[in-house]
């Protein structure tokens, strides 16, 4: 996993901003209707949370000790919010789609590996925090 290139990337994707949070949460509304209800009506709000969710963690791709800790609060707090392990599936499926067309002619195999490399252990991180017993 090349995190330069997933920073890379993020940095063309990102410049669309909240476009790219409309189309992500489109798409994933679409694959999996019943997680609409998990959401507010309102999502402007929401759209603001996953885009600096997402800049958080590719910025710290590369930073294990900074990404590990924010990626298990952000796993303990989803559970809290009823986020099942078998939601990140449908996750990681919109977020690679919502990738791909941001991404353009930029897109590529090599590129769809990375990200889903990056994806399997940010889920992998999440799902394990979520599954700790509460202290």
């Amino acid at each position: 996993m090349d995190s330069q290139k997933l920073k890379n990337n993020f940095a063309l994707v990102g410049a669309n901003g909240i476009d790219v949070a409309e189309y992500f949460y489109a798409d994933l509304f679409a694959r999996e209707p019943q997680l609409r209800s998990m959401f507010p009506v309102a999502m402007a709000k929401q759209h603001e949370v996953l885009l600096a969710a997402l800049s958080q963690i590719v910025s710290s791709v590369d930073d294990t000790d900074a990404l590990v800790p924010f990626l298990q609060d952000l796993g303990r707090r989803h559970h809290g919010f009823g986020v099942l392990g078998d939601h990140y599936g449908p996750v990681g499926a919109s977020l690679l789609a919502t990738l791909a067309y941001f991404s353009g002619p930029e897109w590529n195999d090599d590129l769809e590996r990375d990200w889903t490399a990056a994806y399997g252990l940010v889920a992998k991180v999440m799902t394990e925090a979520a599954a700790e017993p509460v202290s």
